[in-house]
């Protein structure tokens, strides 16, 4: 009966490790997009609770009241993104013409009466029960998925101009200008990178992005000299004086945030500068907040997760063979994290202020529940990377033969 058991017990572990190998490799992907997710969406919470309570006090409110609301909405996203992880490939590539419709459809409303203005922006639509939504954010994940679609079937011809084009680029078009009809510039850089990404990935010639490049840099140019408030902050930033009391006073107290925090800030919850100094400091400049309290330390964290997102969905996209994945990926890695490096480079002073929230850290329903949707996306293609689904499946079955292997090499 001895030799058996010494047996098992030494070919067990050699099995359970080339196993355990197969899975690791095969689901890495995954479990990094899933992992950096969640802890985003915690640390987000946080400091959105932190960063919001003396805003809310001072206009009567809770100051749990932007916390609650905050965390309402990823309770929605959490099940939104967990039923979206489980969809399969197919259903994607199905919805995308209806999801790209029914986006349109609903970024028109903002000209109706069901419009709000925010901020010199008309990009929010009003819902029974006092709640608002923005429409552009979910007009950002239809359009990756649509792109993704309809790139993929021409890939073949990708190197044509019209095939580009048609229908492609009219139909991105189309959604860009409705969100610059709405004056919301922030947003529309953000899909224009979203574009930019897809059409990368997809293997469009890059001389096709340089003319591409030429016409949105006159596109933008235009939009910054309608002598809004964009205007000024714009031509405030990149002259050689700027008023620190009016266009560059929230930076400036972004960047003071910043320096006071030094390497491990002055504590959770201790911020000078949400006590009304610092505008929005629960929602764009958020960064701010938490290099003050949480110190050099807490925004490399942050960044380091931001990487860890990037590693995931790059994995997604050069291990999986199916086209519609990896421009959909390509896409939605290119909005995510574009839209985290605009930002802060907003709060540390790189570029100009322009409204764009962190991702899933920022407070704002609308952009998390559709962010950590867009996640939940790209999870499910995670899962159906060549050998994702058998490793997940064996989970269970690698678990229980781990733990018999320790214990009986525990007692003998």
């Amino acid at each position: 009966m001895a030799t058996p058991r010494v047996e098992e017990v030494e070919t067990a572990p050699r099995d359970r490790s080339a196993v355990l190998g197969q899975w690791n490799g095969a689901v890495s992907s995954y479990y990094l997009l899933l992992g950096a997710t969640v802890l985003l969406v915690v640390i987000g919470l946080v400091m959105v609770l932190s960063s919001s309570s003396v805003t809310s006090l001072s206009g009567g409110n809770s100051p749990y009241a932007v916390f609650l609301n905050q965390a309402q909405f990823a309770l929605i996203g959490l099940p939104l993104a967990w039923l979206a992880s489980r969809l399969p490939v197919r259903f994607y590539q199905r919805v995308a013409w209806p999801a790209l419709g029914v986006a349109v459809v609903l970024q028109s409303l903002v000209f109706t009466g069901l419009g709000r203005e925010q901020g010199g922006n008309r990009n929010w639509l009003y819902l029974p029960g006092g709640q608002t939504m923005q429409p552009s954010e979910l007009a950002k994940l239809a359009l990756a998925i649509w792109l993704a679609l309809v790139l993929a079937r021409k890939r073949a011809l990708i190197h044509r101009w019209l095939h580009v084009l048609i229908p492609g680029v009219l139909g991105a078009a189309a959604v860009l200008g409705l969100v610059l009809l709405g004056k919301d510039l922030g947003t529309a850089m953000i899909m224009m990178m979203l574009v930019a990404g897809a059409l990368f990935v997809a293997g469009v010639p890059l001389r096709m992005f340089a003319v591409a490049g030429g016409l949105v840099a006159l596109l933008v140019l235009q939009m910054v000299q309608d002598g809004s408030s964009r205007t000024r902050r714009i031509e405030a930033h990149f002259s050689a004086e700027c008023d620190v009391t009016n266009e560059c006073y929230q930076t400036l107290r972004g960047l003071y945030g910043l320096a006071s925090g030094g390497l491990t800030g002055v504590g959770l919850g201790e911020s000078t500068e949400k006590w009304s100094y610092l505008p929005e400091a629960h929602n764009d400049f958020i960064f701010a907040i938490i290099g003050e309290e949480l110190g050099l330390l807490g925004t490399v964290l942050v960044v380091a997760l931001f990487g860890v997102l990037a590693v995931g969905m790059t994995r997604v996209i050069r291990r999986h063979t199916d086209p519609f994945v990896q421009i959909a990926t390509g896409a939605i890695a290119t909005w995510v994290l574009g839209q985290a490096i605009v930002n802060i480079a907003v709060v540390i002073g790189l570029l100009p202020v322009i409204g764009v929230p962190l991702p899933l850290v920022s407070a704002g329903g609308s952009a998390l529940v559709t962010t950590m949707l867009a996640i939940g996306v790209v999870l499910s293609f995670a899962r159906a990377e060549p050998g994702a689904a058998e490793a997940l499946a064996a989970r269970p079955g690698v678990v229980r033969r781990s733990l018999a292997v320790l214990s009986r090499g525990s007692r003998g």
